[in-house]
Formats: C-alpha cells, sequence, structure tokens
C-alpha cells in the first residue's frame, strides 16, 4: 500500500495540487475552529477558577445572604462554635477609583480581617511597600492593590512612596494612601481593613461574607443543618462550597460553549463533503488506472484501501495545520478578546493559552473522521468498478437509490429525539436530532428525484434538450443524488441558520421596543457595572438616585413624564448564578411594560404579584399560578409575604433568570424609596439634547461629579443590535464557507461525470449535436440536479431550523422566541444555489466537450 501511495497516489497529487489542497483546507478550518474555541473557552475557565481560588481562599464553607449584606453578629456567632477553628469576616463591594488622567476605573474592593488571612486567603494578604509602615493595614485611609488594578489605573508596577487612590462607592470620594499590594489574580482588586471599609463606605455593622475553616472531623453537612434549623437562624443566608462560584460561572457559560462549538464543526461537516468531492474526481479521472490496477492483481478491496488511505492523508494533514492554525487562534482571541468570545462570561479575566494535548487529539481525530467519512463513497466506488467496461470507457453501471426507508427511519428518530429534554443543560438529543434529519434527507435524494422527475418528464418528452437532461436525472438518480448532496448538506445548513439568525433578531427588536418604551434613559454610575451574564452583583445594587432627585426630573422643562426602575442581584441557590429582581414602574399596565409570553393572572387579594422571565420556570419552577417561596426567603421582608407569579416574559438581557414586580410593591415590602434608573418621556416638541443638558446640569448640582450615564432609546436600540449581528456575524461567514464547498461539490462531480462520459459525447456528436447542444445538454443537468438539491435543502433546512428556534434554544438559554421565516431571502439564496450549479456544470462540461470527443469514439472501433 505505501508504494502504491508513493507512486500511483503521488502523481494525481503532483499533478491536481490545488483540488487536493482545497479539501486539505476544509478539513484545516473546520478542525482550526473547533480545536480554538475549546482552548479559548478552557483557558478562560482555569484563569477564572484561579482568581476565585486565590481572591476567596480555600475555606471549608462560605456564608453569604441571597441578597445584598448581612448583620455582623452572625460573625460573632458562629466564631463561639466549637466545630469552627477559624472566621474570617469580608465585606465586598464595588466602587469607582480616579485615575491620574481622570479615567473612572471599575474596581472590586475587599474589607478583611488581616490576622485570619494569612490561612485562609494568603493571596489576599497585604504586603507593604518599601518605606512603609508594617501596620498600615490596621490603619484608616489606607488601600492595597492587586498587579491588575495598578495596569487599570496606569499606575507602576512598583508602589511609590506618597502614592494615593481616589475611591467612590456611593455619593463621596475618599482618598486613600496606596500603601502596598497584594498577589491575587483576576479583575482589578483594592484591599483594606474590613474596619475602615465599614467606616469609609458603609454599611456600618454588615458583612458580605464569612469564611469558616472547621475543626478536624466536623461534619459539614450536619454542622449546616443544625444551625439552619435553629429558630434564631436568620432568614436568607446561605452556605456554599467554596468551588460554587467557580461552578456557577463554568455551567453558566456551558451553553454558550457547547453552542459555538457545534457550531465550529459545521466547517468540519461541509469539509467532509469537499473531501468527498475531490475524491469522486479523483477516482473518476483514474477509473481506467484503477481498472488497470485490478487486472494487474489490484483486488476490489485493495482499491477500496487505497482510496482510503489517500482521504486519511488529507485528513491527516488537514487536522495537523488544523491544530497549528487553532492554536494561533485562540493565542490572538485570548490577547484581543480576553478568553469573552462576546458572551459576557469572563469579564475582567485576561487569561494565557493553556494548551491541551488531550482536546487536540479529540479534535485533531475529528478531523481524520471527516476525511474518512468524505472518502468512503469514493472508495466504494472504486472498489465497485467493472474492469473490462471501464477499460473501455463505458463507465459504471447506474446506482439506483433503494433506502428511502431508512431515510424515513432516520427523519423519523429526528423528530422523536427534538421531544426529549436536554441533558445537564445540554440539549445533546437536539443535535443528534439535526444529525439525523440531515442524513435522513441526503439520504431520501434519490427517492425524492425519482418522485419529482418521474411526474416532470412527460412535460419535455417532445423537447430533446431538456428531455436528456431530465431523463438522466431520473435514471441516474444514485448518481445525482451523491452530486447534489454537498449542496443540499450546505444549504440546509444555511437555511436554519438564516432563520435562527432571523428569528432571533426579529425577537429582540420586538423585546427592545416594549421594554424601551421611553425617549430617554437615565442611569446612576458608581462602583462599575457587572454584565448581565456573569452573575455577579451589579453596579445598580449600590449605584442610586434619591427621590428627590427623580421628582426634579419630572420637573425638568420638556419631560411628559417618569418612570424608574431599580434592580437587585439575589442568590436564590448557591450552585446556580444569580437571579436579577427588578422593580420597575408599571402603573401603565403590565402588558405594555413586559414583553409577556400568554397572559396575565389576576393577583389573588393580600398576595404580591411578580413576573418571573422564562429562565425562572425552567430553573426554579416558577410556574403562573402558584406562590414562589423562595423569593419570600431571600428578601427578609420583616413582615410575611406572599409572592404569586401572575406571568411569564421574555428577557434576552439575563440567561438565568429575573424577577420583575411593581415598584410600588417593593418600596411598600422593603421601604427603599432609592432607584437605578429613571425612564423620561420627552413632550411634544421637546429637544432631546436640550433635556440631556438639563439633566447633566441637575445631576452635577445634586452631587459633586455628576455621574449620569445617559442614553436615548434610539442609541440603545443601535448598540444592542449592532453587538447582536457581531456576534452573529461567524454564522455568515460559516454559511457562505458551506455554500462555497458544496458549489465546489457539484463542479467536483460533474467534472467526474463528464469526463467519464467522453464517449457518450463523442456518440452524441457523431448524431449531429454541436458543441453547444452537448454543453447545453450538461447545463441542463446542472440546472435539474441543483434544482432538486435546492429543492431538498430548503425543506430539510425549514425543518433543522424548527430544531434550532424551538428546541436547542430555549433549552441552552433557557428563553424562546418568535419562529421568522425570511422568504424573499431564501428563495434568493436557493435561486442563486441553483444558478451557480447550473453554471459550474456548464463550465465542468467545457473540457470534456472538447473538438477531440468525436475521437473518443475510435477507441471502440
Amino acid at each position: 500500500m505505501r508504494a502504491l501511495l508513493s507512486t500511483f497516489s503521488w502523481q494525481e497529487l503532483r499533478h491536481h495540487p490545488w483540488r487536493n489542497a482545497a479539501a486539505v483546507l476544509a478539513v484545516m478550518l473546520g478542525v482550526a475552529l473547533a480545536f480554538s474555541v475549546q482552548l479559548i473557552n478552557a483557558s478562560a475557565l482555569d484563569e477564572f477558577s484561579s482568581a476565585v481560588r486565590s481572591v476567596n481562599g480555600q475555606p471549608d464553607l462560605e456564608l453569604r445572604a441571597a441578597q445584598g449584606s448581612f448583620d455582623e453578629a452572625v460573625f460573632g456567632r458562629l466564631a463561639r462554635r466549637p466545630e469552627v477553628a477559624l472566621a474570617s469576616p469580608v465585606l465586598e463591594f464595588q466602587a469607582l477609583a480616579l485615575g491620574h488622567d481622570g479615567r473612572q476605573v471599575p474596581l472590586r474592593v475587599i474589607g478583611v480581617d488581616a490576622l485570619a488571612l494569612p490561612t485562609i486567603a494568603p493571596a489576599l494578604m497585604p504586603q507593604s511597600a518599601a518605606g512603609a509602615d508594617r501596620f498600615a493595614l490596621f490603619a484608616p485611609g489606607h488601600v492595597f492593590l492587586n498587579a491588575a488594578a495598578r495596569q487599570a489605573l496606569q499606575l507602576p508596577l512598583q508602589p511609590a512612596t506618597g502614592e494615593s487612590l481616589q475611591l467612590r462607592s456611593g455619593a463621596a470620594w475618599q482618598r486613600l494612601a496606596v500603601s502596598g499590594h497584594v498577589t491575587a489574580g483576576g479583575a482589578a482588586l483594592a484591599v483594606m481593613d474590613i474596619a475602615v471599609a465599614q467606616d469609609l463606605f458603609g454599611p456600618l455593622g454588615q458583612l458580605s461574607r464569612i469564611d469558616l475553616r472547621l475543626a478536624p472531623g466536623t461534619d459539614r453537612a450536619a454542622f449546616v443543618a443544625a444551625l439552619e434549623k435553629s429558630p434564631d437562624w436568620p432568614a436568607g443566608l446561605k452556605f456554599a462550597e467554596p468551588g460554587d462560584a467557580a461552578e456557577r460561572v463554568s455551567n453558566l457559560s456551558r451553553a454558550y460553549r457547547v453552542n459555538l462549538t457545534v457550531l465550529a464543526l459545521v466547517a468540519l461537516f461541509t469539509g467532509a463533503f469537499l473531501v468527498f468531492s475531490v475524491l469522486a474526481l479523483s477516482v473518476a479521472k483514474r477509473a481506467q488506472q484503477f481498472a488497470l490496477l485490478g487486472v494487474l492483481g489490484l483486488t476490489p478491496r485493495g482499491r477500496l484501501r487505497l482510496v482510503l488511505a489517500e482521504s486519511l492523508v488529507l485528513g491527516l494533514i488537514g487536522s495537523a495545520a488544523g491544530l497549528a492554525l487553532g492554536t494561533a487562534l485562540a493565542a490572538f482571541a485570548l490577547r484581543v478578546l480576553g478568553g469573552d468570545l462576546g458572551g459576557g462570561y469572563f469579564e475582567g479575566v485576561a487569561p494565557r493559552l493553556h494548551w491541551s494535548s488531550g482536546a487536540a487529539l479529540l479534535y485533531g481525530g475529528l478531523g481524520v473522521v471527516a476525511a474518512l467519512v468524505g472518502g468512503w463513497w469514493p472508495a466504494r466506488a472504486a472498489q465497485a468498478l467493472p474492469e473490462a467496461q471501464t477499460l473501455k470507457g463505458l463507465g459504471a453501471a447506474p446506482a439506483q437509490g433503494r433506502h428511502h426507508w431508512l431515510a424515513l427511519g432516520l427523519i423519523g428518530a429526528g423528530a422523536a429525539l427534538a421531544k426529549l429534554p436536554a441533558i445537564g443543560g445540554i440539549p445533546v438529543a437536539a443535535y443528534l436530532s439535526v444529525a439525523c434529519l440531515l442524513v435522513g434527507g441526503i439520504t431520501a435524494l434519490p427517492w425524492l428525484i425519482a418522485l419529482l422527475y418521474d411526474r416532470v418528464a412527460p412535460a419535455f418528452a417532445r423537447r430533446v434538450l431538456p428531455m436528456l437532461a431530465v431523463e438522466r436525472a431520473r435514471r441516474m438518480r444514485g448518481t445525482a443524488a451523491v452530486a447534489v448532496s454537498g449542496v443540499v448538506a450546505s444549504l440546509s445548513l444555511a437555511v436554519a441558520l438564516t432563520v435562527m439568525v432571523a428569528s432571533f433578531r426579529e425577537s429582540v427588536t420586538h423585546w427592545l421596543d416594549v421594554v424601551l418604551p421611553a425617549d430617554l434613559y437615565v442611569r446612576a454610575t458608581s462602583g462599575g457595572r457587572g454584565s448581565g451574564n456573569s452573575g455577579g452583583t451589579s453596579s445598580t445594587d449600590t449605584a442610586t438616585f434619591a427621590p428627590a432627585f427623580v421628582q426634579a426630573l419630572a420637573q425638568l422643562p420638556g419631560v411628559a413624564r417618569t418612570g424608574t426602575l431599580r434592580t437587585q442581584s439575589l442568590q436564590l441557590d448557591p450552585a446556580q448564578p444569580a437571579v436579577t429582581l427588578i422593580a420597575r414602574s408599571l402603573e401603565g399596565g403590565v402588558v405594555r411594560g413586559l414583553p409577556l409570553v400568554g397572559e396575565a393572572l389576576p393577583v389573588p387579594p393580600g398576595q404580591t404579584g411578580i413576573y418571573v422571565s422564562e429562565p425562572m420556570v425552567e430553573l426554579y419552577g416558577a410556574k403562573p399560578g402558584t406562590a414562589f417561596a423562595p423569593l419570600a426567603d431571600a428578601m427578609r421582608t420583616a413582615t410575611p409575604q406572599v409572592f404569586f407569579v401572575a406571568g411569564v416574559w421574555r428577557d434576552y438581557a439575563r440567561q438565568f433568570g429575573a424577577i420583575a414586580m411593581d415598584a410600588r410593591d417593593f418600596e411598600r415590602i422593603t421601604g427603599e424609596h432609592d432607584v437605578s434608573d429613571v425612564a423620561l418621556w420627552l413632550a411634544p416638541g421637546a429637544s432631546e439634547a436640550e433635556v440631556q443638558a438639563a439633566v447633566r446640569a441637575l445631576a452635577s448640582r445634586a452631587s459633586r461629579d455628576g455621574a449620569v450615564e445617559l442614553a436615548s432609546v434610539g442609541q440603545i436600540r443601535a448598540t444592542s443590535l449592532r453587538i447582536f449581528d457581531r456576534s452573529f456575524a461567524v454564522t455568515y461567514w460559516l454559511q457562505a464557507v458551506a455554500i462555497a464547498i458544496g458549489l465546489f461539490g457539484i463542479a467536483a462531480s460533474f467534472s467526474a461525470q463528464v469526463l467519464a462520459r467522453r464517449k457518450e459525447f463523442g456518440l452524441l456528436a457523431h448524431l449531429g449535436f454541436t458543441r453547444r447542444q452537448v454543453l447545453a445538454v450538461v447545463a441542463g443537468e446542472g440546472a435539474a440536479w441543483t434544482a432538486i438539491g435546492a429543492v431538498a435543502g430548503l425543506l430539510l433546512g425549514l425543518a433543522v431550523s424548527v430544531v434550532l428556534v424551538k428546541v436547542v434554544n430555549p433549552q441552552s438559554f433557557h428563553w424562546s422566541m418568535d419562529l421568522l421565516v425570511p422568504w424573499v431571502r431564501l428563495l434568493a439564496l436557493c435561486a442563486a444555489v441553483v444558478a451557480a450549479g447550473t453554471f459550474t456544470a456548464w463550465m465542468a462540461g467545457r473540457a470534456a466537450a472538447g473538438r477531440d470527443v468525436v475521437l473518443a469514439v475510435k477507441e471502440d472501433w
């Protein structure tokens, strides 16, 4: 076999390097995209986990409040327990740091007890700078920064004598002396004494968490159960394992990572068809050589193994190049995007590339398998060559497909799999459903060709050229199916992605119309802002407007009315990311204020109505018409509250859940009247620029820096849709690659066919057909074959799009969308594919229908 590869196969590669390079390129792109996505996400997760460990340390347990902070009296109670060897109180909050150039940099501030740090979280232990007081941590007005904070503030790596920093969390700026550094990694971080943090930034007597180191032999579960069953144990406090934070982010981004990987493997799937096209053309051109090898003693099984070995070589080269390219792409993306990949899951993390040999073997193996699958049909064709008939140039016998029952079975299995639930939050059954639909649809092509052209053929019975094209498609349905399989696969995926993206974009546009009804939005700025996907506390938990400021906004010239909104993070389940509680003005009715899914239910007397986003139903069982007890536990209200789930709404900003309630109910229950966002409806004829200037002037009078964010509804919509389009730009590129590969497959298949039919064309020439008429027959065949491929690809793509929109998306991200079919775009895409297929078939026929085609018939004389 090695001798045949180095002589027989090498000659083919040497004479047609670009054709084989295209197959290698397709495998390389598929492997590179999938491998780079794996490396980027694995590196980001490793770096995030490392940062969490360095900041949180390695306690045995963590105690946190479901909402905000809790009374520090709990610390004394825990510290006195005999099961607790060490308790470390922590106060965390977001702040803004003022750089030397006037920039406001988000900064995470942690107040700690330095005496408890060395054994629990040594990375947070402050280290004094040269010449600084060793006890500066315990003195008021001192802070210690990590390397990320110094870099964000553009400070020198080594602290200078007399270095200072201004911090703000709330209304006033505080000047602090930078007295050293901490070794904790991750995002920008500042560490200070917990008592100083409480005194300067508040709230006094409150903690964010308590880290516990238990005595040897303590049963964690029994310890936690005993505390939670205590009659005087505060409500809303939850224990968590130290690794839960990293696990939450891993679970949070898992669906995003899996969908990116599956999307990247689309290129590998279409690459298998390109390998098939290249080898099919190669086998057709070398058919007589393969037949001669058979006469000389090479068995049919030997021919099969030879072609598979050629596909293996293509796969090995493509996979090796893909792994190298994927590594380079991952390194570039980590440097430019920081491991975020547009999903907002790893903000503030700057990971280094972590190369994985296991992942390299997996994705390299997938590339090799794709090449072998693509080479299987050409290898079978080489095995089945009739040697004597092929040596005479008569070609192979027509292949008839009789696999429609298998096709129907696969399609039925795909429909059944689409109804199964996700496994571990991943829509595994839905992915298998898409695979079954694709394979079943392609397997059904011969049956579909017969079904369609058996009815079309009588219409062309009296027109010679169309009759020849249609009859060949009818009687060579197996060959036609193989030729257009690449187009069907690529077009169906392109149609499915087009429908999915169009449906998602239309749903997001409608959602923005409902959630952004006002003309202008004002937001309070404070200690940084968390991402909607990050699962952490957002800045709006601390940055608020007082009621007097909201009333002053309502009285500004040009403002017709105002609406308010306040958000708070709630940790309902330690194993899940935090959900967002949204208190917003709903005076105009919930139907106008929220994009409801279904009807709103009437709220029973004595209960408080809440409206949950779709993920809340899936993750927490908050079904309409039921009471939602976890919210009452998390809010720790003075009087018992019953929260009634009155409806479900769509929220594309928070993947893991949000709860909306009327702002009046929120104020009544909590007694808090501050808000984080104010919506302004402008009076008719009012100037938006003048109103914005008035708002900024009012903010400047209300506080020293007048820090507010202003945005018009048009700006927010444009920014949101621009981010959406950028996030899905890769899908358009993948569609173009898939279509190009499918058309290349058509060209290669027709090249293979016409080269094997030169004697047939010579006979047509002897019968009086001109070269132009022969090319018309070939182009007609291309149109007939590509048209059936376009019909099949369109139908199959619509079926796959239903699975993507109605199954994959809800199971992956827990939100739904309306199905929108952009018929004009899809029909234009199908027409372009048919036109391109016809043209490529005509171009492929020119070489075989040359002037010497008549001489080919003499070989049989």
